[in-house]
This record gives C-alpha cells, structure tokens and sequence, in this order.
C-alpha cells in the first residue's frame, strides 16, 4: 500500500457507506489490513487487504475508487 489510509467516513462505489476504524497488520504475513464497520444494517465490523480497499475498480466501464474518503 502506497499511502497511509485515513479512518473516517467511506462511499463504496456501489453505495454503501462504511467507517475505516484502523489498519492492522495480518499476524502471519504481516499484511496491511482495513478494519471497518458498515453504516447500515446491523453495523457488522469487517477486514479485508489494505491494498484492495485502496484500489481502483471498473464500473459501467469507468474507473472509480473502491472507497471513496467522504470525511470523519
């Protein structure tokens, strides 16, 4: 992962809206890893690779972020 991600507030690029917490480190490979909770539902806390929630995704044939920053 190039940059340092910063928690807050996050648009999937399908809608949803979701909080980074904090990144953390797998203890095996010692991979960047997001740890987020969704903001609808029942709020379910999640991880996946830093790197993925980072990067771009097409859409209808547009490049968009996976996430996007929305604010704090």
């Amino acid at each position: 992962m190039k940059e340092t991600l910063k928690p807050g507030r996050y648009r999937h690029f399908k809608g949803n809206e979701y909080e980074l917490l904090c990144v953390a480190r797998h203890s095996e490979t010692l991979e960047e890893m997001a740890v987020y909770r969704a903001l609808y539902g029942d709020g379910g806390v999640w991880v996946r690779p830093a790197d993925m929630w980072s990067e771009i995704v097409e859409r209808d044939g547009v490049s968009v972020p996976r996430f996007s920053y929305v604010g704090e």
